[in-house]
């Protein structure tokens, strides 16, 4: 059976890529490395449920541990509405740079499997380092399995994340709430 280093964001999004990949004869194995995650209080809880979930279906999990929120929060700050760039090209070129590393044909993403994400910017950026590190990029679209992927994530009872990552994410996410909470503790005009 081949294998594939599979950039894994969270054990949800797992879900819609290694069924698919298994049933090709590929055995995926969990690469963590997600430095874009924050707080820390997320980040651990999106790890450890992979760490959790892993060995009840034999899947090797490799972390390179990085909570990365003053390093992220630098590259991003001057141009907050296009950090996904930056987001998707760090994480892909860290997994390919650690597929060649570590003796890996090939990578992919769960990324991938998200109906969320620039699902084009994550293709162009796994390419571009494919290319830039010497290890292929395999590509599937995952998203066809994400609803079911998540259905099957809540009945396992695995933890579910309420936003992509980051802080910025998080505010995004809570935008609505801010707003509603910023209103009604306004001062009342005179």
């Amino acid at each position: 059976m081949d294998t594939v280093l599979l950039h894994t964001c969270c054990a949800p999004c797992s879900l819609s890529c290694i069924d698919p990949l298994r049933s090709e004869g590929i055995e995926p194995v969990a690469f963590w490395y997600n430095p874009n995650i924050h707080p820390w209080k997320e980040y651990q809880a999106r790890r450890d449920c992979l760490l959790e979930y892993a060995p009840t279906i034999g899947m090797e999990v490799c972390v390179q541990e990085d909570y990365g929120l003053k390093d992220f929060v630098r590259h991003v700050a001057d141009d907050i509405e296009h950090r996904c760039v930056y987001c998707y090209e760090h994480r892909i070129e860290g997994t390919a740079k650690y597929a060649a590393e570590h003796g890996f044909k090939a990578f992919t993403s769960t990324l991938l499997a998200s109906l969320y994400q620039d699902h084009d910017g994550i293709v162009r950026a796994a390419e571009k380092y494919a290319k830039q590190y010497g290890v292929e990029f395999l590509y599937r679209d995952f998203r066809p399995n994400f609803r079911a992927g998540n259905q099957r994530a809540r009945e396992l009872g695995f933890y579910m994340q309420k936003y992509c990552g980051c802080v910025f994410s998080e505010q995004d996410r809570y935008q609505k709430q801010i707003d509603r909470d910023k209103a009604k503790f306004a001062e009342p005009a005179k």
